[in-house]
């Protein structure tokens, strides 16, 4: 598995995130997952919420266009994201 896959015009994120972080920033890799920090703390779903409007907003589409796949308690993490419209100059996704 590796840090995203691209299923036609979807793109799938396999991420390692790290809650209560000082800002939210891509941190490279975590073992074959994007890493991910992000300020909110691990609380009542705060941290999905600010997660997929964080990625929302990297990828340029609505918080509707990110779903989470799977990990919804855990720090590992599958997110997929519909027809994205730019890319974090950080990450090298093959576009």
């Amino acid at each position: 598995m590796s840090g995203y896959l691209w299923q036609g015009d979807v793109l799938i994120l396999n991420l390692h995130v790290q809650p209560k972080a000082s800002k939210d920033e891509w941190s490279g890799y975590y073992g074959e997952q994007l890493k991910l920090r992000i300020k909110a703390p691990p609380v009542d779903g705060k941290a999905n919420t600010h997660l997929l409007k964080f990625i929302s907003d990297e990828f340029g589409v609505s918080k509707s266009a990110c779903k989470l796949l799977s990990g919804e308690s855990g720090r590992d993490k599958r997110i997929s994201i519909t027809a994205p419209s730019k890319f974090p100059t950080c990450l090298n996704l093959g576009v």
